[in-house]
């Protein structure tokens, strides 16, 4: 069957989906008609043709990237959200130290997930707001370069998603098929994996739901030219230990010195093989495996990762020596208050509480804490006694993280019996 262009489709629907999202972009549409569409979109959805014409307004709101002349495979990875993923500051070194070319557009915090760019701000001095011709000098020097949008890439789509977040219009599958196909898109990349959450701390709660989101996804990724494959992931629970800012950058940094949690680590080797096999870099994901796995103990990723922060404008000795960093000015233990198994969590709600230890709004003004965060001693399926620290609460205000704490403790469930093992990657789908 022959697929139709996104010029095809603007010209055979009304013009009404283009003209809207130009019109936000420029200032023409204001925020109160722009969310009665949002929601309007919310309820009733768009059809494929209306949704790959909404990612075709997005990207031609602004300007597109072209890495043909690099010579190497261009390629990049995307996650839903979740709580504790800190996959893409892994992943896209590694990826480079393979040899692709990771040009990485990425965002903050968007509902109860966390935001890459808040985390890589973390790092003093690292920059997300180069310029496109800055952008492109790290991509080709580096190999690597990870940055939020500017106002030349998606300007559309970058006052939506801060739209979206702010009108609880985050969960519907066209606007989040546009926001991410959109920027990914105009990355001009040849690949692209999508790891698609799953579970109580994910936006697509059940696997019918994420494999809906997937396949549009992964469609629309084919209709524009780029080779699109989809994992599926767990997010019943936080990815790693640790969750917040400047604390996902130490699990980071261990991660890359080949210290990193399983769960984790599984993730980024099961997308990372994908990106492989489809540079033609190996014939199978086990295959690529190993070539991943070698690129992290013989320390190759973690000197890509230096060497991106350091082209941002980051200050690498506090990579190089994290006790460096300012302690969080308040702790609070979390401990179990009876002994049993840690039988599940509520990741949503987890994850709205280490947003709040994370990001606070004064005068309309959003501003980080890069010490707030939450460390996870035990994961789902640890055994516990009475008094074990369940986790560690940090953050700037005392009241803030005692109340953190307090709270959190609701969240983590202590039963009888051990549960069932969690699949990391969900392969019967």
């Amino acid at each position: 069957m022959k697929k139709n262009s996104p010029q095809d489709l603007a010209d055979n629907l009304p013009l009404s989906i283009i003209s809207i999202i130009h019109g936000y972009s420029q200032g023409a549409i204001f925020d109160k008609e722009m969310t009665d569409w949002l929601k309007m979109v919310y309820v009733k959805g768009l059809t494929d043709d209306e949704t790959i014409l909404l990612v075709d307004a997005m990207i031609s709101s602004g300007a597109t990237m072209d890495f043909s002349h690099l010579g190497t495979y261009v390629a990049d990875k995307h996650s839903t959200g979740g709580v504790g993923d800190k996959v893409s500051l892994i992943l896209g070194p590694l990826m480079a130290a393979s040899g692709l070319v990771i040009p990485m557009i990425t965002g903050r915090s968007l509902g109860h997930t966390g935001g890459t760019l808040d985390k890589l701000e973390a790092i003093p001095g690292y920059r997300v707001d180069l310029s496109l011709e800055e952008f492109a000098k790290v991509v080709g020097t580096v190999g690597v370069s990870i940055v939020g949008q500017t106002d030349e890439i998606c300007p559309a789509d970058k006052k939506i998603y801060a739209l979206r977040d702010r009108t609880n219009t985050v969960k519907s599958i066209p606007l989040i098929c546009g926001s991410i196909m959109s920027k990914k898109i105009a990355e001009g990349i040849q690949g692209l994996v999508i790891d698609v959450k799953v579970g109580n701390g994910a936006f697509m709660s059940s696997l019918n739901d994420a494999k809906e989101l997937g396949q549009k996804l992964a469609m629309i990724g084919e209709q524009f030219g780029v080779s699109t494959d989809v994992i599926y992931s767990d997010m019943n629970q936080p990815l790693g230990h640790e969750a917040g800012l400047w604390n996902e950058i130490e699990e980071v940094i261990r991660s890359l010195k080949s210290h990193g949690p399983q769960d984790l680590m599984e993730v980024v080797f099961e997308l990372g093989s994908v990106l492989l096999v489809q540079a033609k870099k190996a014939d199978t994901r086990e295959k690529a495996k190993t070539v991943l796995k070698k690129q992290i103990e013989d320390g190759s990723a973690y000197e890509k990762f230096l060497k991106m922060v350091e082209a941002h404008g980051g200050d690498i000795s506090y990579l190089e020596i994290p006790e460096k960093f300012e302690s969080p000015k308040n702790v609070v233990e979390v401990v179990a208050k009876r002994s049993g198994y840690v039988t599940g969590m509520d990741t949503r709600a987890l994850g709205e509480i280490i947003n709040e230890l994370t990001i606070q709004y004064s005068s309309s003004k959003r501003l980080t804490i890069p010490q707030g965060g939450v460390k996870f001693c035990k994961k789902i399926g640890a055994s516990v006694k009475k008094g074990d620290m369940l986790a560690l609460c940090q953050g700037e205000s005392q009241d803030t993280v005692s109340i953190a704490a307090k709270n959190l403790l609701k969240y983590i469930k202590i039963g009888k019996n051990a549960p069932p093992t969690l699949n990391i990657i969900y392969t019967e789908l």
